[in-house]
């Protein structure tokens, strides 16, 4: 199975260094060795992976022994392991840092990927195997159970049982689909650098600027900018939208799913659209509600009508004259080596892990830092990456992700992504109370793939259902503004005092204000989103241009209720989440996945936030089990019933 056919072996002669990629790495803890990778090594590499792959997925489909998990899935789980560690590499590293070159590379080998994957899903011999092992899977684990389902569901909705010519249809859309999204990626992007040259601050300091800025004609002028990012210019984004949904719903009609959303959502927690969309519009309404009234309370206070570049500036008033509480006075409490120190810490409490620096460890970027976690007994957890500064080349937003998956006997190798402000200034990097809570949510999802205890890497961590993943990283920012976990890293950078107590509790009550704004542009893209994903083929047809897609944008906007000085989180021409991320018709994702940890969370609230019983049962049932169990299941077994929507109400105050 681990032949390398003399092909491979000829393209790891294309240089005179040996390609990094060819071979295990003899780094500490088998981390990437970035310093012997260059940007030459990564082609190569994939065609080679590809290759690897394609030989030995042929193995297992010539066997001549009948199907057995271990002859069919297990040996497709190990058959690409020159592609694992390339895609763990270049993937991550083509978001964090996109250069030209990467961008290159990324145009040439996103149809190669899609093609291999698609003649591997595609093929009727290899499904045979694979069904012959799920049609008997009773005698398997219950792991091993949800890893045959899983590879056999993959197949199904791939298409392998379409006719040839469907066959060939459903590849050429996959491989156009990718084409797109990574267009769209990169257009964000060149679109995030403009707007910085033109409004003089990055994307990812927007909310902030929009709250502290009192020159009304520059929040208009910031505004208008943001919220028209890829609607024309250079970097246009509109055809690319409507191609997108166009042959998203052309292959889920091949499938004899009416809808893009029926399909993608027939294997999710939630089911159906139908489902999702009786999820969102009372949240939506419950928003609309307090957003009113806030709105009336901010007019009032600013002695005129409330546009929407006004919301942020006049919501920051309001709440410091609520609350007596402004950014001003939290930021040098929340000093970025401070806040860092608090996840950890409290990761290190409730589950009794360790984290240390692992300067011996290479990074890809020197502002990245290195660390390993260890278990109670000293036992290795995984290798963490924490790069969390803004830069030209990195995409907006946050993120995790692994740079190697975990499996047994393999430990994972994960990276947190955030945009941070930029210490070079010559500033401090502080961070906004926002800020703080993406460092907990995006460490939520590490710990997520760092407690995993699966066998096999494709049930392993975060490899779980779309709208179940958010579930941890959701409950993980609970812990920001525990008292005991503040009393350990809030301390002004300036003097060293501790946060006082009476400020923290303004935070508390802070976190409940301006809830119709927050939850209502969250819940306005999550519904967004699904109705693009609802159109047939027929109404998409209707589409003409950029003008048609603002018109669907304020119809949708309008029937869900959203008042006119708010607007979705995302636009259509920069939902980066659906149109390059893997949230299509899965937005709702943060919602659905917020009752789960909300009411999760209220049971360490009653049992007592350090009750160190309920932290092993939380570790034990999620954490550990990955995907390695069905989510409602796991949640029933922690909590003792079904998830209470009521508690995503509680926790916002709605």
């Amino acid at each position: 199975m681990k032949k390398i056919f003399p092909l491979i072996l000829a393209l790891a002669m294309v240089s005179c260094n040996q390609n990094p990629f060819f071979e295990s790495w003899d780094t500490p803890y088998g981390t990437p060795p970035f310093s012997s990778i260059k940007t030459s090594h990564y082609l190569p590499a994939f065609k080679a992976g590809i290759e690897e792959q394609r030989s030995n997925v042929k193995a297992i489909i010539e066997n001549p022994e009948a199907p057995t998990f271990e002859n069919t899935v297990a040996a497709y789980e190990a058959a690409s392991p020159i592609l694992d560690r390339v895609s763990g590499v270049f993937f991550n590293l083509s978001e964090s840092d996109s250069t030209p070159e990467m961008q290159a590379i990324e145009e040439e080998v996103m149809p190669l990927i899609t093609a291999a994957e698609d003649e591997i899903l595609m093929d009727e011999r290899f499904f045979a195997r694979v069904k012959a092992v799920y049609d008997a899977s009773e005698g398997l684990s219950r792991e091993q159970q949800m890893v045959v389902k899983k590879l056999y569901d993959s197949f199904v909705r791939n298409g392998v049982a379409l006719d040839p010519e469907a066959k060939k249809r459903f590849s050429e859309i996959n491989t156009r689909l990718a084409s797109l999204s990574q267009a769209f990626g990169q257009n964000l992007l060149a679109a995030n650098n403009a707007f910085k040259e033109e409004v003089g601050i990055t994307v990812s300091e927007y909310y902030d600027f929009m709250a502290s800025c009192p020159d009304r004609e520059r929040r208009e002028k910031a505004f208008r900018a943001y919220s028209s990012r890829c609607n024309g210019g250079a970097n246009d984004n509109n055809a690319i939208v409507l191609e997108i949904m166009k042959l998203r719903t052309e292959k889920a009609n091949l499938l004899g799913y009416p809808t893009s959303a029926a399909y993608i959502l027939s294997d999710k927690m939630a089911g159906d659209p139908a489902t999702v969309d009786a999820f969102l519009q009372p949240i939506m309404d419950r928003a609309m509600v307090k957003a009113r009234e806030q709105k009336a309370q901010m007019e009032e206070l600013a002695g005129h009508s409330i546009e929407a570049w006004d919301w942020s500036y006049y919501a920051e008033q309001l709440r410091s004259l609520k609350y007596a509480l402004d950014e001003s006075q939290t930021k040098p409490y929340f000093q970025i080596d401070s806040v860092r120190k608090g996840v950890f810490t409290a990761a290190e409490r409730i589950y009794g892990i360790h984290i240390d620096p692992a300067p011996e460890v290479q990074v890809y970027n020197p502002v990245v830092k290195a660390y390993r976690l260890s278990d109670a007994d000293g036992s290795l957890l995984g290798i963490f990456y924490a790069d969390y500064f803004v830069r030209p080349t990195k995409r907006g937003g946050a993120w995790m992700n692994n740079f190697r998956d975990q499996e047994e006997g393999v430990r994972p190798i994960i990276v947190n992504v955030c945009n941070f402000p930029d210490p070079a200034s010559g500033e401090p990097s502080l961070l906004t109370v926002d800020n703080v809570q993406t460092a907990f949510h995006e460490f939520g999802h590490a710990l997520h793939g760092f407690l995993t205890q699966c066998k096999y890497k494709s049930v392993s961590g975060t490899s779980v259902s779309r709208d179940f993943v958010e579930m941890f990283s959701q409950f993980n920012e609970n812990f920001a503004f525990v008292p005991e976990i503040l009393q350990v890293y809030a301390n002004d950078y300036r003097t060293g005092e501790p946060i006082p107590a009476s400020l923290v509790e303004k935070i508390s009550k802070a976190l409940r204000f301006n809830q119709g704004f927050t939850a209502g542009e969250l819940c306005a893209a999550s519904i967004l989103d699904m109705k693009w994903h609802e159109l047939t083929a027929a109404q998409l047809e209707a589409f003409d241009g950029p003008e048609s897609i603002r018109a669907f944008e304020d119809k949708v906007c309008e029937e869900m209720g959203l008042i006119s000085c708010i607007i979705p989180r995302y636009r259509t021409t920069y939902f980066n989440h659906i149109f390059n991320s893997g949230y299509s018709a899965g937005y709702y994702s943060y919602l659905w996945s917020e009752v789960l940890s909300a009411d999760a969370w209220e049971k360490f609230l009653a049992d007592g936030v350090f009750n160190p019983e309920t932290a092993r049962s939380f570790r034990e049932t999620f954490l550990e089990k990955g995907g390695s169990e069905e989510p409602m299941t796991l949640y029933r077994s922690f909590r003792g019933a079904d998830p209470d929507p009521g508690a995503l109400i509680r926790a916002r105050g709605l």
